[in-house]
């Protein structure tokens, strides 16, 4: 059976949960180490594919589905802020390109720098194997369609309560979260929710990898350099 990778962004570069037979994890400090993985589907939580203006019709459908957790999903700037270096220099080109004028998180700015490194490495010939998801997405779909009643982050920091709900999730769906080694990282560099996260970017990578997953918006977009913009679950 081919293996499918799980991917999220963490403090020191991409935490990669591989599923094959058994689960593993790995530390990868650059996307191209993670697309050095041998692996069918890797899946991903970061945008793939920025607008000419702000706002992706993906980000609309998949909010609207989560409730209370919508707000883990944010709007994805456009391309030409992404490219901006300085965060003033950002809010204002995302403010010339958005109706009504929108300026920019600087959580979501701080996330410029991954969202680039993917950006200078993605082709739409490679989106066959890359994807983008989002964790609170396959964690809706893992709880048949519903809203997680609870978050995973209070305050900036994660919920024990709502990580068991997660973890608990992933053991429901058929991941083999138990089977999944000890994480021997530092807090600062890996956390917890981000190793949770990627384990559910896998489960979402095997679901496409078997044509089980779904896809928003249903009619895919596309950005000026060809990219799909798209999340799956």
């Amino acid at each position: 059976m081919s293996s499918v990778i799980g991917v999220d962004g963490c403090p020191v570069g991409w935490i990669a949960v591989i599923w094959n037979e058994a689960v593993t994890h790995r530390l990868c400090r650059t996307f191209a180490e993670v697309l050095a993985l041998e692996a069918a589907i890797i899946a991903v939580d970061m945008p793939i594919g920025f607008p000419a203006r702000e706002g992706r019709q993906a980000e609309k459908d998949v909010r609207k589905r989560l409730g209370a957790r919508q707000s883990s999903v944010f709007a994805v700037p456009t391309r030409a802020a992404v490219a901006c270096a300085g965060y003033r220099e950002a809010c204002t080109a995302n403010l010339e390109a958005s109706h009504p004028p929108k300026k920019i998180s600087k959580q979501i700015f701080h996330l410029f720098p991954k969202m680039r490194e993917i950006d200078a490495l993605m082709t739409p010939a490679l989106q066959q194997r890359v994807h983008e998801v989002h964790p609170e997405f396959a964690f809706w779909a893992m709880n048949g369609g519903q809203p997680l009643a609870l978050p995973k982050k209070v305050k900036g920091t994660p919920s024990p309560p709502g990580l068991a709900l997660r973890r608990s999730l992933l053991e429901q769906a058929g991941f083999p979260i138990d089977d999944l080694p000890e994480a021997l990282y530092r807090r600062s560099d890996v956390g917890a929710d981000d190793l949770l996260d990627a384990c559910a970017c896998a489960w979402a990578a095997r679901r496409i990898r078997d044509g089980e997953a779904i896809r928003f918006p249903a009619i895919d977009q596309h950005d000026a350099r060809g990219l799909r913009m798209a999340i799956s679950a």
